[in-house]
């Protein structure tokens, strides 16, 4: 697997099918799936995991393309991110596309899938506010044909975890045809890691704006009333716009609600200020946060 890990050999199971792969799971509880193999395998070479039995989804095309359903967008798990930043899926799902083709550079956007970036749960994967934002729910298969849906939120937090057998196996992603965007900041030019990212997206259905922002905790932060405010003072009837000044104001509230003033001290009453790192963080945040939806609502 790299010449890092240890030489021995770990049992691989290649799967044809969906049902396939959540039998060989059931019948291995320690195996670990793999797609892509980005964070996978990094994980690996760093010496964190050591799977004694891996189930390859490679030869899974269900899981590697994508569909319309019932006003949704079913994105298969082994989905790549190169595929996902393809123009035909930009038009229905611009947001997603973009925070794809920002992941990283060319060989993790032809291996890295979806379903991983999910699954790792790492803070910084980029896919994970826009789907938050858009409040996408996720179909777990398990044994005998079961398929249950839980919103990608959940997971995320941990209030539901994959049971034994179980493999995620789509996204389900709400179609809002509305303008949506993503941003994020790095630490350097080019791809890389997310300091901050944010996603908005319209809904103007329900008259709602929704706003999740990345990297800056361990998972996706919703700002909700900074989204109930500045919905309130959209313009659903018309051109849909809004003050600049409030495009400021909804950057500045978006990021004093996911970094917050420190809570006084019981003693003394005071509160303590923000260091430097983290007063840049929240301007940061602001600034992608009124751009975002100043390019959403524009």
């Amino acid at each position: 697997m790299s010449t890092h890990a240890p030489h021995t050999a770990q049992p691989v199971t290649l799967p044809a099918t969906l049902d396939e792969a959540v039998a060989a799971l059931a019948a291995q509880p320690a195996a670990v799936p793999v797609a892509g193999g980005t964070d996978l395998m990094g994980a690996v070479n760093g010496g964190l995991l050591r799977p004694t039995a891996l189930v390859g989804l490679g030869r899974v095309a269900e899981l590697r393309g994508w569909e319309y359903r019932d006003g949704h967008a079913l994105l298969g798990a082994c989905l790549t991110l190169a595929r996902m930043g393809r123009p035909d899926f930009a038009v229905l799902m611009p947001a997603l596309a973009a925070a794809a083709r920002s992941a990283g550079p060319p060989q993790i956007l032809n291996a890295g899938t979806l379903g991983g970036n999910i699954i790792s749960g790492a803070p910084t994967g980029d896919t994970l506010p826009v789907l938050a934002a858009l409040e996408a729910d996720l179909v777990i298969a398990g044994p005998d044909g079961d398929r249950r849906e839980v919103p990608v939120s959940d997971l995320l937090v941990g209030r539901e975890h994959l049971r034994p057998g179980e493999l995620l196996a789509y996204a389900r992603v709400p179609l809002l045809h509305a303008p949506q965007t993503f941003l994020k900041a790095t630490g350097r030019t080019g791809p890389g890691r997310a300091v901050a990212s944010v996603a908005v997206a319209l809904d103007p259905a329900r008259r709602e704006v929704r706003c999740a922002v990345g990297a800056i905790a361990q998972v996706p932060l919703r700002p909700l009333e900074a989204e109930a405010w500045i919905a309130s003072l959209v313009d659903w009837d018309g051109a849909r716009t809004v003050p600049p000044e409030a495009l400021t104001a909804f950057g500045e509230y978006v990021a004093m609600a996911c970094i917050p003033d420190p809570e006084p001290d019981p003693a003394t009453g005071e509160v303590a200020a923000l260091s430097p790192g983290l007063l840049h963080l929240r301007r940061t945040v602001a600034a992608l946060a009124r751009r975002g939806l100043g390019r959403a609502l524009s």
